[in-house]
């Protein structure tokens, strides 16, 4: 793969200060989400309740298929919500150094099996190779950023593909890799990949464009690097970058 970048301030608009109006943007931003985020969950919560009823009392094939595309609905407007929800938390974190050791074995079995479904209905082969390490970060936060990785990596491959996720000890820091075999980016996109609302030329998907985004943001929270290397036709990987978390201090946090 070719064209390896790395997401800056500069690049994503984000960590720019002593910017009035950049702060009452992001001030709207958050109202927005939180009223998105509370106003959306009830006419969700009718929706799946009134699907639920209908398919225990339907037998009819007609309506069950239809069913069935309405359940797909409601689980991509899910996924939109909880985006919403993890890019309004993001506004509520203290800039205090919150970090902890996070072992990653446990975080990765648990989206190995979150995503092997998903993966099986696509007719995708997806490989999480189990790590043994921990890292300076948070634990809801690094879940969620890898959790967004694979959701894209699983989107944008098609039947047949490929999605590898392991880690890579470098020294003093850990590489976890997000790798997959599918449409890959554009290099003059690599740029914006990053941005809130960007989607790709060859997104397919119904996504609002704010996976990436937040994986960005929780970095710049979590003092991670994050890189994406990617060539069209041939798949992309990006990498967080963490420092690692020794095994006197993991014990400490325990």
């Amino acid at each position: 793969m070719t064209n390896w970048r790395r997401a800056t301030q500069a690049e994503t608009g984000i960590g720019v200060n002593g910017n009035d109006f950049a702060e009452a943007d992001d001030d709207f931003c958050a109202t927005l989400l939180a009223m998105a985020s509370h106003d959306l969950r009830q006419p969700l919560q009718v929706i799946v309740g009134a699907h639920d009823l209908l398919a225990r009392i339907s037998h009819d094939s007609a309506v069950r298929a239809q069913l069935a595309r309405a359940e797909d609905a409601t689980r991509r407007l899910t996924d939109i919500l909880d985006l919403l929800v993890e890019a309004l938390r993001l506004h509520e974190f203290p800039t205090s150094d919150y970090r902890e050791p996070v072992p990653l074995h446990p975080m990765l079995a648990q989206l190995a099996s979150e995503f092997a479904e998903p993966a099986r209905l696509k007719g995708i082969w997806l490989r999480v190779i189990p790590a043994y390490a921990a890292v300076f970060s948070q634990p809801v936060l690094l879940t969620g950023m890898v959790r967004n990785l694979m959701h894209n990596a699983i989107d944008y491959t098609p039947p047949g593909g490929r999605v590898l996720v392991a880690c890579r000890r470098r020294g003093s820091q850990v590489r976890l890799e997000v790798r997959d075999s599918g449409v890959g980016i554009r290099a003059d996109e690599l740029d914006k990949v990053f941005k809130a609302f960007h989607r790709t030329e060859a997104a397919r998907s119904a996504g609002l464009g704010l996976g990436l985004f937040i994986v960005q943001r929780a970095a710049e929270f979590l003092r991670h690097d994050v890189q994406v290397c990617s060539a069209v036709g041939r798949g992309s990987c990006f990498v967080i970058v963490a420092d690692v978390a020794s095994p006197s201090d993991t014990a400490t946090a325990a």
